[in-house]
């Protein structure tokens, strides 16, 4: 999901939420007043007709008694009343005893001088209930009896007898059980109703009132509300997104422009110059720092260039104290000098060294042909010019010469023996041993458990391999005051192995300064690609080379 799309959800979802919170909040309270308004009105409607027809019912009772008429005013056809209620004084309900159940209320009074019976002219109670100001279109008040039958007429069912219509409802049962509220519930006709109601208890007569109004009336106002709720949320949503889209493009468009960018100087490319709109202070703030960005990026890439060209006299300076690319390079810089100093610095040892070296071998070699080749030469020369005709001597000028060779022949060897590339390293190795055994009283044992027939020790190898031994031997016999040499070359399938030890003093090899045979060995060892490890434990100094095969 792309942050244009995320920004619109969330931004939609949060004003969709609000406006649909505010949009409840008002209609539940706008509601929640029309109820409170509708019910207290109702309420106030009750009372007054409650109290209309209390007192119209405790006035004719006074005059009633007031009267001295002791003769039954009622017609007995059509009322017929048991002895039980003629027998009770008070106000009373005859509707249950009227041949056609029309509601009647009647007085009765029993003393010394007689009984007194009259029925009260209903239509009085008819007049208040059917009074309906502010009642609206549905609203009305009505009378229930004890059996639960309305005693007034409806003005939904105005050809129904009002005791025909049982009122069994919540406010009836409510009422009858000594309550008086109001709420919202069904009404006899099993249509929701706004409704109030009290119990009437005058003398012997019980009734409640209740003063009612349709729900749906009085909800026209809360739909017009629920209908203009709707179209302003669905106005004020359509203009969120407007605006929204709006603020998307004016925060997106920057964004995309540095993604670009951004790309682009992720690919190396540092040397773009494209100029994006920028239309808040923190927008261009944005793009300064990345063009502050990239001019840094570009000074470090020219640097490194100068760098990877060798040009270490390059000036370069960090953006700041934080800039660890900077630093970094800076290092690298410092390093490579110093690198190129020391491979100078070493060059020149090495090429020092070499020379040393040759003018050492020729020093050596000139010493052995002076103190060796030199004496046969001198004898020989001097026999020929005597003209030795004796046969003794001219023998001892053939042994001479022999000595010669033999001289030469263990000279031209050590240079460079010729049997390696005809017999291996092994028995050239075999051979310089056994020539040097002759001449030193240390004991050398070698082993040779090279492959004679196929062995894959190139002659390279066994050049390196034999140069390393000469050097090991060579400073066993100077400076190490051994008495036993111990030498061990052997050949596997990956890896060709030589083993050299000596009883001598051994050497600190983190403090000694390493001489120039232990140099030229590492180097052979280093150009054959091996490994080489040294312990130079007095009575116990041990070399172990291996080098790979290269097959």
């Amino acid at each position: 999901m792309n942050i244009k799309t995320l920004i619109l959800i969330i931004i939609n979802s949060l004003i969709a939420l609000v406006i649909a919170l505010l949009s409840f909040s008002s209609y539940k309270q706008f509601s929640n007043v029309l109820n409170d308004r509708i019910l207290l009105q109702l309420n106030s409607i009750k009372t007054l007709k409650q109290n209309q027809i209390e007192h119209l019912l405790k006035s004719e009772w006074e005059r009633f008694e007031a009267s001295e008429l002791y003769s039954q005013s009622m017609d007995s056809t059509v009322l017929k009343l048991p002895d039980s209620i003629k027998n009770s004084n008070g106000i009373h309900d005859f509707t249950a005893y009227h041949v056609d159940k029309k509601t009647t209320i009647g007085f009765i009074s029993n003393s010394k001088r007689g009984t007194k019976i009259k029925v009260f002219d209903y239509n009085k109670i008819k007049q208040i209930l059917l009074e309906r100001t502010g009642m609206g279109d549905s609203g009305e008040s009505y009378l229930v009896g004890e059996d639960s039958r309305m005693r007034s007429q409806s003005r939904f069912y105005p050809n129904k007898t009002p005791y025909t219509i049982l009122v069994k409802t919540k406010g009836v049962n409510n009422a009858f059980k000594g309550k008086t509220g109001r709420g919202v519930f069904k009404d006899y006709r099993g249509i929701d109703v706004y409704s109030v109601y009290s119990l009437i208890v005058i003398g012997n007569l019980k009734m409640v009132i209740l003063s009612e109004i349709d729900v749906d009336e009085v909800t026209i106002p809360l739909k017009e509300l629920k209908e203009r709720l709707v179209g302003l949320t669905l106005a004020i949503f359509l203009l969120a997104v407007m605006l929204s889209l709006f603020l998307t493009r004016i925060i997106i468009n920057p964004i995309k422009n540095m993604q670009k960018s951004l790309r682009i100087m992720a690919g190396g490319d540092y040397n773009q110059t494209s100029e994006f709109i920028k239309n808040s202070k923190e927008i261009k703030e944005m793009f300064d720092a990345l063009a502050n960005l990239k001019a840094s990026l570009q000074g470090a890439v020219k640097f490194s260039d100068d760098i990877g060209k060798m040009n270490l006299n390059t000036n370069f300076k960090p953006k700041s104290s934080n800039d660890l690319l900077g630093k970094s390079l800076l290092a690298m810089r410092d390093k490579l000098i110093e690198f190129r100093n020391n491979e100078e610095n070493t060059r020149i040892q090495s090429k020092r060294m070499l020379v040393n070296g040759m003018e050492n071998e020729r020093r050596r070699l000139s010493r052995e042909l002076h103190d060796g080749v030199g004496p046969y030469l001198t004898s020989l020369k001097h026999y020929i010019e005597n003209r030795v005709e004796n046969e003794v001597k001219k023998t001892e000028m053939k042994k001479i010469v022999d000595d010669t060779i033999s001289e030469i022949r263990l000279m031209s060897n050590a240079l460079m023996p010729a049997s390696i590339d005809d017999f291996g390293i092994g028995d050239t190795l075999t051979n310089f041993i056994e020539s040097l055994k002759k001449s030193t009283t240390i004991t050398i044992e070698y082993e040779d458990l090279t492959q004679q027939e196929s062995s894959n020790i190139t002659n390279h190898q066994a050049i390196n391999l034999f140069r390393i031994s000469q050097e090991l031997i060579n400073n066993s016999l100077k400076h190490s005051n051994a008495k036993n040499i111990r030498i061990t070359l052997s050949e596997f399938d990956e890896f060709v192995s030589l083993f050299y030890f000596d009883d001598g003093i051994g050497f600190d090899i983190n403090t000694v300064k390493l001489g120039l045979g232990i140099i030229n060995i590492k180097e052979r060892v280093e150009i054959c690609n091996g490994t080489i490890t040294i312990n130079a434990n007095p009575g116990n100094t041990t070399f172990e080379i291996e080098l790979p095969i290269e097959l």
